[in-house]
C-alpha cells in the first residue's frame, strides 16, 4: 500500500491563504476601506478618549489632594501620646505647696435685700447678690458670707477662715456698714504686713469707700452719670500692668476695652483723675490703671491697683456681664464674659496665694451653701438673684 501524501509546509500553507485567489474572494464579500476614513475614525478616537481623561484627572486630582490635605490635618492634631516618646509615662505632680488650691471668699453683705423691700423689709436684713457668688465661683473658690451686722467677734472669726475679700457694690456710705467696711479694711493690711497674703476686691461702692477710706476725707467723691452704662477703660499712659488685674488679659482683649464698650458701670459717684492725684495719701497707696467717661464724657478714676498690697479696686462690675441680667446696658458678648472670667481667674489666683487654713468643718459650717438665694429677675430690674439674711 502507498504511503499518505505528506502535510502541506507552513509556507505552503501561508502561500494559499495569501494567494490571488483567497484575496479576490474577500474582497468579494467585504468592500475596500479607504485610509482616508481610516484615519478620521482614529482620530475621533483619540479626542473622544481626550475628552473622557480631562474630568478623570481632574477628579483623581482632587482626591489626591484632599488625601493630602487630610494626611496634614491629622499630622497636625495628633493627640500628645502619637509624638511624645514619654506620654505613656503618667506625670501629675503634687501641687505646689505654697498655694491653696481649697482658697474660700468673703463676701460683705449690704444693707437691705436689694429689691427695694419688695422682698424682705426688716431693719435687720442684709444681702449678698447672687452674681458675686458665681463670679468667686467660676474661678474656683467657694464663698462665706460676712454679714455685716453680726458681732465684731462673729465676724473676725469668719475672716480667719478666709483667704480674700470681696467688697460689693451699693448705696451705704455711712452708719455702721462704712465702719465695719473700714474695720475689715484695716484687719486686711495687717495680714498681710503679718506676711499672709490676702487679697482685697473692691467693685463700685467697694471703690468709692475704699476712696473715702484712704483719702481720710469722706467728702472727696463727685457725681457723676454713669448709671447703666456700658463703657470702655481708658489705660493711663505708660502704665506697668505687671502684678496688676490686667496681666493676664490676651492682648487683642487689652486693644477691645480701649476701643468697645466691655465692662459695665453703675454709679452716680466716683472721684476724677485731677482730685484723686492731688491727695497725697491716694497717690502713695494706689496707681490709678484705667480711666472711663460718663454720659456727658466726664472722666473719672475706674481702675487702681495698691502698690503694696494686694487690694484692687473698680469702679465698675466685673460680675455682672456673665451673671446679671436686670439692666439693659449689661454687656454680654463673648468678649465681655472673658473680662469676667479673666478678673475673676486674677482674683482668686491671688486668693491661693493666702496660706490661712482654716479648720475643714469651720468652713463647711459658714460656706453660703447654708443659705438659699431668692430669685426676683421677675420684676425686670436690679439683680436676679440674691442671698438675704436677717
Amino acid at each position: 500500500m502507498a504511503p499518505p501524501p505528506p502535510p502541506p509546509s507552513p509556507s505552503a500553507s501561508s502561500t494559499a491563504t495569501n494567494s490571488p485567489a483567497s484575496t479576490s474572494s474577500s474582497s468579494s464579500s467585504l468592500p475596500p476601506i479607504p485610509l482616508s476614513s481610516i484615519a478620521a475614525a482614529a482620530a475621533s478616537s483619540s479626542n473622544m478618549l481626550n475628552y473622557l481623561w480631562i474630568p478623570l484627572l481632574i477628579a483623581l486630582s482632587k482626591e489626591l489632594s484632599s488625601s493630602a490635605d487630610a494626611r496634614s490635618t491629622a499630622s497636625q492634631l495628633l493627640l500628645p501620646s502619637a509624638t511624645d516618646a514619654y506620654a505613656t509615662i503618667p506625670r501629675c505632680p503634687s501641687g505646689d505647696p505654697n498655694l491653696n488650691f481649697r482658697p474660700v471668699i468673703g463676701i460683705l453683705s449690704h444693707p437691705g435685700d436689694g429689691a427695694s423691700g419688695r422682698l424682705n423689709n426688716a431693719t435687720n436684713a442684709s444681702y449678698i447678690a447672687a452674681s458675686y457668688v458665681k463670679f468667686a465661683e467660676s474661678a474656683g473658690a467657694r464663698v462665706i458670707p460676712l454679714i455685716y451686722n453680726e458681732p465684731p467677734e462673729i465676724l473676725n472669726e469668719k475672716l480667719n477662715l478666709v483667704n480674700g475679700v470681696i467688697f460689693t457694690g451699693g448705696w451705704a456710705k455711712s452708719g455702721l456698714y462704712f465702719e465695719v467696711v473700714e474695720s475689715i479694711f484695716k484687719n486686711i493690711l495687717r495680714k498681710n504686713d503679718a506676711g499672709d497674703h490676702f487679697p482685697l476686691l473692691a467693685i463700685c461702692l467697694g471703690f468709692e469707700l475704699l476712696t473715702m477710706i484712704v483719702s481720710e476725707d469722706k467728702n472727696i467723691l463727685e457725681q457723676f452719670s454713669a448709671t447703666d452704662q456700658a463703657s470702655t477703660l481708658q489705660f493711663m499712659e505708660n502704665i506697668d500692668i505687671n502684678g496688676t488685674v490686667f496681666q493676664r488679659f490676651p492682648p487683642n482683649l487689652l486693644k477691645k476695652l480701649s476701643t468697645e464698650c466691655l465692662v459695665m458701670q453703675n454709679h452716680k459717684y466716683g472721684i476724677s483723675p485731677e482730685k484723686f492725684q492731688k491727695n497725697k495719701s491716694l497717690c502713695s497707696f494706689f496707681k490709678i490703671l484705667t480711666t472711663s467717661a460718663d454720659e456727658d464724657g466726664k472722666v473719672y478714676v475706674s481702675t487702681v491697683q495698691a502698690c503694696r498690697y494686694p487690694v484692687t479696686a473698680v469702679q465698675w462690675h466685673p460680675e455682672k456681664n456673665a451673671f446679671e441680667w436686670g439692666l439693659s446696658g449689661i454687656p454680654h458678648s463673648e468678649d465681655a464674659i472673658q473680662v469676667t472670667q479673666h478678673v475673676a481667674n486674677f482674683f482668686i489666683r491671688e486668693a491661693r496665694m493666702s496660706m490661712n487654713r482654716p479648720p475643714t468643718r469651720k468652713v463647711l459650717d459658714n460656706l453660703i451653701y447654708n443659705y438659699s438665694p431668692t430669685y426676683c429677675g421677675k420684676a425686670g430690674r436690679g439683680f436676679d438673684e440674691v442671698y438675704i439674711f436677717s
